[in-house]
């Protein structure tokens, strides 16, 4: 039996065993004509894990032949990039055609000094940055060092491939290969991994390595059994990342403070980042609050605002008194059922024209081409409103918001109610 774990045995060494991500690296895509050409951007690598990001860097600093530096954010400092730099320079950068990689995993926990001291290398081309991560770049990397690199977007694994990296792992991992095992039944394989490949092997693995006889039937009730004995830990970096956030969020909508503080104390003792956790709950209090309680959004802004000021450890009485109150407030998803709303009729419709009345009249042509005509200016008029056609007359009357079930989203109906009458079917009648 060896030490090395499944997903390290199997992990692809080319392009060709590179089982996902088909619009980077298939035929027609992003990626492949760059890996081919040997003309690698820096770029950053933006996905769930488990979905081949360190394995897709490793792939093309093969193809490409260039020298290959991996530093995880977890562990490295300022000093080991500098070193890393001075030892990329000396291999190739500007004096040869291949610029070596640095590959940075979990690029998003580097602070702003450490990211700032890769930006001279990747501007005079000494390194070709691949980045890691699986936070949204936009929050965290630096616009510097985002403005100088491509985002690309990593897709979790589907469930045919999923199975077949099972299959793959039973036909050719040499240690598996010495077994007969029967895969009779992959659902509970499938939806515990939750589309990462890495969990899925390790599960795999456990599995197998749990049974004694010579012939091992793979069932969904062996590994339901094996997976409740055998709880995995809080892997901020994975494995249950998102499924504790997931339950942190589902709680607080639910309005049950108490799992609510449970599941952010477990992120809490698992060192999950702090402000990921507050910039999650700012996103519910408008998603899932919204105008029934506007307070809200002030208070989870204010707890991020605090969170990234402050820290751990006195952030996380921040964090709870932030989760009590949204799980406590009354709840609406009312803007975020809108919006949708708004975005569907856009794409269905296209680019309809801005009635003339609402548009902008700069110039003398545009007046005596009827722009601003019959507008009325609200604050000259009873109760600052007027009637006017605000939407394109193609989809006039439509209705996209329709407020929630609750004091305040109820005022909101009186009050569009009695400006809009049927024009927007608002009925005081209806829930």
């Amino acid at each position: 039996m060896t030490q090395i774990p499944l997903a390290e045995r199997i992990r692809p060494t080319n392009l060709t065993e590179y089982l996902s991500q088909s619009h980077l690296v298939g035929e027609k895509g992003a990626l492949r004509n760059h890996i081919l050409n040997g003309t690698i951007p820096s770029f950053i690598l933006w996905g769930p894990p488990g979905t081949g990001k360190t394995t897709l860097a490793e792939i093309i600093a093969q193809e490409s032949q260039r020298p290959f530096y991996k530093l995880s954010a977890i562990n490295s400092g300022v000093k080991d990039i500098r070193e890393v730099i001075d030892k990329a320079k000396n291999a190739g950068g500007i004096f040869t055609q291949k610029n070596p990689i640095l590959f940075i995993d979990e690029i998003h926990r580097f602070s702003k000094s450490q990211q700032d001291s890769l930006l001279g290398a990747v501007e005079r081309g000494w390194i070709t940055l691949i980045g890691a991560t699986t936070e949204n770049p936009s929050f965290e990397v630096i616009p510097a060092l985002l403005s100088r690199c491509q985002v690309y977007v990593l897709d979790a694994f589907s469930k045919d491939e999923l199975v077949q990296l099972l299959h793959r792992a039973l036909t050719t991992d040499k240690y598996l290969k010495e077994k007969q095992i029967e895969l009779q039944e992959t659902d509970a394989l499938l939806r515990i991994s939750g589309g990462d490949a890495r969990k899925l092997l390790n599960i795999f693995e456990l599995v197998i390595n749990s049974q004694n006889e010579p012939k091992i039937t793979i069932t969904n009730e062996m590994v339901l059994d094996q997976v409740s004995s055998n709880p995995a830990r809080y892997d901020k970096t994975g494995e249950q990342h998102y499924d504790i956030i997931s339950a942190f969020i589902k709680s607080i909508r639910g309005s049950d403070p108490n799992a609510s503080v449970y599941w952010l104390a477990r992120m809490i003792e698992g060192g999950e980042d702090l402000k990921f956790i507050a910039r999650r709950m700012l996103i519910l209090a408008s998603e899932d609050i919204g105008n029934a309680n506007p307070t809200a959004l002030i208070m989870a802004n204010n707890t991020f605002q605090a969170v990234s000021t402050i820290g751990y450890p006195e952030s996380r009485i921040i964090l709870s008194q932030c989760a009590i109150y949204l799980a406590t407030s009354i709840k609406s998803n009312a803007s975020y059922l809108a919006i949708g709303n708004a975005q569907k009729i856009v794409k269905q419709t296209g680019d309809l024209s801005v009635p003339l009345g609402l548009r902008n009249s700069p110039t003398k042509l545009m007046k005596e081409l009827g722009y601003g005509d019959d507008y009325k200016y609200a604050h000259d008029f009873n109760g600052n409103f007027a009637f006017n056609e605000f939407l394109p007359k193609e989809i006039s009357g439509t209705t996209l918001f329709e407020p929630g079930n609750n004091p305040r989203e109820k005022s909101q109906r009186e009050f569009l109610e009695k400006r809009w009458g049927k024009h927007y079917n608002y009925g005081s009648n209806k829930e």
